[in-house]
């Protein structure tokens, strides 16, 4: 990034609180954006442990988040329009589930260093919390928005295209979801739907831990997992496998 760049004045002058500046600038190199609000990028890498309670936490990258998770999911429908000319709704609906679910956000967040530049208090640090799945995929939505309200969507699209590009050459045929799968074996055999039952909730707002368990054809299975959603595939997965599906 060339020197004089606003963003790196702001990380020099200690703007980043706890995150390590060279973290921050080698994260806004891989984005290949050069921000005229350079604020965007460092609210956009600021965890909600590390906002200011008096600002009502506005100054977390949950907006950023809010913003960015819509602005994903229109350039990967986009994408996927184009890349599968033929293939029906349904079909697609299923590769961009995939595409902007936990595990491939947070492999992008892997591959862009966002763990070592995110903003988190000291006690947060020692938790781990930089390095958990959700709050990674949270993160890299927070970059979409960031980048979306700094610039359009073309540098969004920019990002999109290069970080997600192996995940989308994929299998040829649509991915799909331990949840469906066990719908449709459910189904296929005549035995309804299964049931998803949220057991308990434990953790911080920040950092929850939900268990669910589902119940079909007689068996049940548990697990556990940072959303209800995230839980319960986790839990027809297992079930999936004790019913040798």
């Amino acid at each position: 990034m060339a020197n004089g760049d606003p963003l790196v004045a702001a990380v020099q002058r200690g703007a980043v609180s706890t995150a390590p500046p060279p973290a921050v600038a080698a994260l806004a190199e891989r984005l290949a954006h050069r921000f005229t609000r350079p604020d965007l990028l460092l609210h956009a890498l600021t965890h909600r442990s590390a906002a200011d309670p008096r600002n009502g936490m506005l100054d977390s990258n949950e907006r950023l988040e809010f913003i960015g998770d819509r602005v994903l999911a229109l350039l990967v429908a986009e994408w996927l329009a184009e890349r599968f000319p033929a293939e029906r709704e349904g079909d697609l609906g299923k590769r961009l589930a995939v595409l902007v679910a936990q595990d491939s956000l947070a492999a992008v967040a892997g591959a862009l260093g966002v763990a070592a530049a995110l903003r988190v208090p000291p006690a947060e640090e020692r938790s781990g919390v930089r390095h958990r799945a959700s709050v990674l995929a949270d993160a890299v939505e927070a970059l979409l928005g960031a980048l979306y309200l700094d610039g359009g969507l073309q540098p969004a699209r920019d990002l999109v295209r290069r970080e997600w590009a192996a995940l989308l050459e994929g299998p040829a045929r649509p991915p799909v979801s331990p949840k469906t799968r066990l719908q449709e074996w459910t189904l296929g055999r005549g035995l309804g739907l299964p049931e998803y039952v949220l057991v308990g909730a434990s953790g911080p707002s920040h950092a929850p831990l939900f268990v669910v368990r589902v119940l079909a054809a007689g068996k049940d299975a548990e697990a556990t997992g940072e959303s209800k959603r995230i839980a319960e595939q986790a839990a027809a997965e297992r079930l999936l496998a004790a019913l040798g599906a």
